[in-house]
Order: structure tokens, then C-alpha cells, then sequence
């Protein structure tokens, strides 16, 4: 019975998903059948490399773009990812001659990755192609082209990428692990590349164990003068300062809120700090774990936490230098 008729007929979820995996896996051995010495080309080619391995994709095939960059990466092959439109416009100036691109495009027609590899080429830049169309415009450009080309997607109206975008990842895990052979990288390579031992402890103690307390905070009162605040923020270099009212949290004042205040024009020397803060700055408990912190930091981009204490009184700020150990742990290539 063909896949589309089982999903119409049969209603059971881990049914319907058995015939997704099947249709998946069909897919990864279509590929691995059609392997030939194009993919030892490929390692050849990326080992080679001089600079980066360049990685660009859209859509789906974007976001399997960027997990391979990541393991090719952390497996020893430098990469990282551009998004076609971003380079179009302007990023395209972080790839060098010595860098090599690796295109991803089901269709191999993709405006945005079409144009990208050709601006590319004429630096003298290689290029491979993952592709599932080997005559393509992208396929004719590149320098090799790896056929992952799939009988079938696993969406019942075969529209949805999901077998081709599985086989394309399979094949960047394959492309990263033979060139981490290749390389001869080690298990104390993988862990330079990993700080999961040192940062993972870290990360488990309580933001009180780590923050900087009151007297290294930098703060103000809601009445400061534009000095006041400019010398607070100078003297701890943290980019900020706080506003408070004995130990109650008021707000914050950033080197941006500076720049926006001074924009004004002249009256913002008139002004005070309850005038250029930012109220209901980002916080966290003390009890909480660093992990948290930066969990929020990440999610909100920014780099310090105003600690409150189970009184919701200001105990200190933890930084993200003091979550990633402010020396302790260092990250080497």
C-alpha cells in the first residue's frame, strides 16, 4: 500500500510515523547507494582549505545548514554559516579566497544560493554542491556535487522536506566524520573544542556563589546628575550602572540609554537618572543556578542580571564573565 494511502486509512500515530522512518531511511540509502568518488573528492577538496568551510542554505535546507557548521566545527574543520539573503546584502564579505563554499539546494535553482555561489566563484573560491538536481544551474557552477537526490519525502503529499533534508544531514555528519578522520583529531582535541566539564560545573552553582556583590555593583540614586552616572558607569566598566533606593531595585541605566538621552540635545544635562532609566530591568533570584542566568541572558540578549535576594531586595549583578569563569574557562582552537 503506498505511504499516502496509509495515512488516509490508518489514523495510528505510530503507525503513520513507522512509514515516516521507513521512508526516511529509504532516502539515506538512496544516497549512500549513489556515493562515488565525488564525496572523496569533497573530503579532498575541504581538507584543503585553507580558511573556512562557508555553509549556505534556505529554509529547511538553512537549518540543516547551520548543525552541519556546528559539527563540522566542533569536529575540527572550521565552518560557519551564511544565510544567503544576509550575504546578498552585505556578508558576503566575511568569505575569503581561501575559504570554500558548500551549497545546499535541493532544486539547485534557488535564486539567492545561485547568486551567492556565483559571486563566490569569481574570487576564486571552491564550491560544492549538495543538491538533489546534478544538472542544475548551482550543479554546473560547482567544483563537485554531491547527488542527494531521494525517491521520495516523507509528507504524505510529498511537498514537505523531510526525507531529502534528513539525507542531506546524514550526509554533512558523514562529510564531518571523514574529515575528522582525515585530520586525526583527537578525544583531548574534541574536549578543547567542548568545555562541558569545567563550564557544566559552573554552570550548576547558585547565582549567589558567583555574583559580585553590593560593593563591586555599580549604582546610583534616582536623583544623579549626568556626571554621576557617567562616573559610575566609567569606574566598573560594565557598560551599565543601577538605579536604586536603598536596597529597592529602580531601574537601569546602559551605555545605550546614554546615547538615546544625549540625542536629545543640550537638556539632557538637566536631566537626572529617574529620567534616562530603564524601569523593571531584567532579574534573577539569588537561589537561582547559573545556568538560568544564562539561559535569560541568551533568550534576551544581554550580558549582566540584577541579583535580588527572597525580599526582592538588590543583592548584586552576575555578569556573563562570571558565568563563564572570567578566565577560568578558556575556549582554544
Amino acid at each position: 500500500m503506498r505511504f499516502q494511502e496509509i495515512c488516509k486509512t490508518d489514523s495510528r500515530a505510530v503507525e503513520i510515523a513507522r512509514q515516516v522512518l521507513e521512508v526516511e531511511i529509504e532516502g539515506i540509502r538512496s544516497v549512500m547507494g549513489r556515493l562515488d568518488e565525488n564525496f572523496d573528492n569533497t573530503v579532498d577538496l575541504l581538507y584543503s582549505v585553507r580558511g573556512r568551510i562557508i555553509i549556505t542554505g534556505i529554509g529547511k535546507s538553512g537549518l540543516i545548514g547551520r548543525k552541519i557548521a556546528a559539527t563540522l566545527t566542533s569536529t575540527g574543520s572550521p565552518a560557519i554559516f551564511l544565510h544567503p539573503v544576509e550575504g546578498l546584502h552585505g556578508d558576503l564579505g566575511i568569505v575569503g579566497r581561501d575559504d570554500a563554499l558548500l551549497a545546499i539546494s535541493n532544486s539547485g535553482e534557488t535564486p539567492e544560493i545561485t547568486s551567492v555561489a556565483a559571486t563566490i566563484k569569481k574570487r576564486g573560491s571552491r564550491i560544492v554542491a549538495i543538491t538533489g538536481a546534478t544538472s542544475s544551474t548551482l550543479a554546473r557552477m560547482a567544483d563537485v556535487v554531491l547527488d542527494c537526490r531521494v525517491p521520495r519525502e516523507a509528507c504524505p503529499l510529498n511537498l514537505a522536506p523531510t526525507a531529502s533534508t534528513t539525507a542531506v544531514l546524514s550526509l554533512g555528519d558523514a562529510l564531518a566524520i571523514s574529515l575528522m578522520i582525515r585530520r586525526g583529531f583527537r578525544e583531548q582535541d574534541f574536549l578543547r573544542h567542548h568545555p562541558a566539564g569545567s563550564l557544566g560545573e559552573r554552570l550548576n552553582l547558585k547565582v549567589k556563589d558567583i555574583m559580585l556583590d553590593r560593593h563591586a555593583t555599580p549604582e546610583v540614586d534616582e536623583n544623579a546628575s549626568l556626571q554621576e552616572i557617567l562616573s559610575s558607569i566609567s569606574r566598573q566598566n560594565l557598560g551599565f550602572t543601577l538605579v536604586t533606593s536603598g536596597n529597592r531595585l529602580l531601574g537601569i541605566i546602559t551605555d545605550g540609554d546614554l546615547r538615546r538621552s544625549l540625542e536629545r540635545g543640550p537638556e539632557v544635562h538637566e536631566c537626572c537618572s529617574k529620567d534616562i532609566m530603564t524601569e523593571n530591568p531584567m532579574t534573577i533570584y539569588e537561589h537561582r543556578t547559573a545556568a538560568e542566568a544564562l539561559e535569560i541572558m541568551e533568550r534576551k540578549l544581554i550580558t549582566a542580571l540584577a541579583v535580588l535576594n527572597e525580599n526582592r531586595e538588590l543583592t548584586g549583578i552576575v555578569h556573563l564573565h562570571d558565568l563563564l569563569g572570567r578566565g577560568e574557562v578558556k575556549f582554544t582552537g
